[in-house]
């Protein structure tokens, strides 16, 4: 999202500041600031994101373009599902499954309606880091669940609860929510470097580690037809070979 936000303003001649965690990987603030972005460091630990970038509209007068709870960021990130049930229909299949990683809900919310639209008999399951599960206590009770920032490996998930929008959406469209651990994220990625030749970060693997927990407990009937959106390459080298050596 930061980088995208970044290289369009650029395309348009714009300025765009955009907030990031300071512990963010390096490899996502360098991306940032090489398409243009002036970048903005928060504490996510200390700090509210959301307050941050209040004050900053207020100072600067800009427009804030929120992370996820946006009707066209959750257009805009549906688009991968679309995309994968479009390329599955041309070959005449559909998908009983969908696995969706979840942060502030908007990616999901997206394949959600894509699903609906394009095949109404997949079931939609997100999948959100154990240490972090507060989409999946929001879909239990009813309501927004707020929480502490989450430590967990999957900075794209650290996030401390769902947009109004996301989370509508999930009570209507999404299946259910279910939670992995941070030694079920790392064993992804080892799967997508070995064997699919793939640089995952663990935010993007839990789509993955979802399906195989759920496959691993019995959950998935023999031969269903599962999908699985990897969102996400960036993380630093150093630490993407610190993970797959732990």
């Amino acid at each position: 999202h930061a980088q995208a936000i970044a290289l369009s303003a650029k395309i348009l001649g714009m300025k765009a500041t955009i907030i990031m965690p300071e512990d963010a990987p390096k490899l996502k603030v360098q991306a940032t600031m090489g398409y243009g972005g002036n970048v903005l460091f928060y504490d996510r630990y200390k700090e509210d994101r959301d307050e941050v970038a209040s004050a900053l509209k207020e100072k600067t007068g800009g427009v804030l373009v929120p992370p996820y709870d946006h009707k066209h960021v959750i257009a805009g990130q549906g688009t991968s599902g679309k995309e994968l049930f479009e390329e599955i229909a041309e070959f005449g299949e559909t998908l009983d499954y969908l696995f969706v990683c979840v942060g502030g809900g908007g990616l999901i919310s997206g394949c959600a309606l894509a699903a609906d639209h394009l095949a109404p008999g997949c079931k939609v399951i997100g999948v959100e880091p154990e240490a972090g599960n507060d989409a999946q206590q929001s879909m239990e009770r009813g309501e927004i669940v707020h929480i502490d920032t989450p430590k967990t490996i999957a900075d794209g998930a650290q996030t401390q609860h769902l947009g109004k929008l996301t989370f509508g959406i999930m009570k209507e469209k999404v299946h259910k929510i279910i939670t992995v651990t941070d030694e079920e994220l790392v064993s992804c990625m080892k799967f997508f470097g070995e064997r699919m030749k793939m640089v995952v970060e663990p935010t993007g693997c839990l789509g993955l580690a979802g399906l195989k927990k759920l496959v691993r407990n019995g959950d998935i009937p023999a031969n269903s037809r599962c999908g699985v959106i990897i969102s996400g390459g960036n993380v630093d080298m150093s630490r993407y070979c610190e993970l797959l050596l732990s």
